[in-house]
């Protein structure tokens, strides 16, 4: 499968929309929905009729994380090379800076760099039935595509530790509540309203939203640099522990990991 196929593209006016396609393994993200990603990223960046991006997913979930049997052997090096330098990322953690707005929207299963994917992006519509899941500490290592620096900033101290220091999952009321999402929908509705945004924010001026964007950005960008940093050499160091190859096998076996703090 190409990576076109693994991430639908369509544009509609100033809207690209950007589909999550690998509905057969719960749009779980491999090297190809990784690389595609980047690319509709990129074309959204360099395209001067698009002026907003929805991102979505196909099936009956957004994405159930990545995919551990084709990136797991990368997260020893720190980091899981998808795209390139010219490329924008994202999760928006290296390489050049996203100017426009990405609007997300949310349904069924939505864990780990889904959530990252939301903190990374501007605004987030969730349907009714998502469950949401920072999970990472239940594999072993740590989420290294933001979080630890975005949901403190996002929803607060205590609801990110809450979240993310447990691996339990949280609804999409509770998403609300802690302003991870700022919307609720019915299900099956979520991809239309948020569509309805990006067509209010298409409206604007472009280059008003875009500096709205950029001056934001700074204000965020000096607090989180150091930690987004600080990533790669954590995760190389926890990907190289007894308990994070006993995660994997845990997950490959189907059953509970069972720590040694090793």
């Amino acid at each position: 499968m190409s990576n076109a196929e693994r991430v639908l593209v369509e544009q509609d006016g100033a809207i690209l929309r950007i589909g999550l396609n690998r509905p057969e393994k719960r749009n779980a993200a491999d090297r190809e929905l990784l690389r595609g990603l980047a690319a509709a990223y990129t074309r959204l960046e360099r395209d001067d009729a698009l002026r907003v991006a929805v991102v979505h997913a196909e099936g009956e979930h957004f994405t159930a994380g990545l995919d551990l049997a084709d990136v797991g052997p990368s997260l020893a090096g720190g980091t899981i090379d998808f795209r390139a330098d010219d490329e924008i990322d994202p999760w928006g953690l290296a390489g050049p800076e996203r100017t426009k707005p990405v609007v997300v929207a949310v349904h069924g299963v939505c864990l780990t760099l889904g959530i990252e994917l939301i903190l990374a992006a501007d605004v987030a519509v969730a349907a009714d039935s998502a469950v949401f899941g920072q999970i990472e500490v239940g594999r072993g290592i740590l989420p290294f595509g933001g979080a630890t620096a975005r949901l403190p900033a996002t929803v607060g101290w205590g609801n990110a530790m809450r979240w993310m220091l447990t691996a339990d999952r949280f609804d999409a009321e509770e998403a609300l509540r802690i302003g991870l999402v700022q919307e609720v929908v019915p299900d099956g509705t979520e991809l239309s309203a948020a569509g309805a945004i990006a067509q209010r924010i298409a409206a604007q001026a472009p280059l008003a939203v875009q500096a709205v964007l950029r001056s934001a950005r700074a204000a965020r960008r000096a607090a989180e640099a150091p930690v987004l940093a600080a990533l790669p050499a954590q995760l190389a160091a926890l990907a190289a522990t007894a308990d994070a190859a006993e995660a994997l096998t845990a997950f490959q076996e189907r059953r509970d990991p069972v720590w040694t703090g090793r």
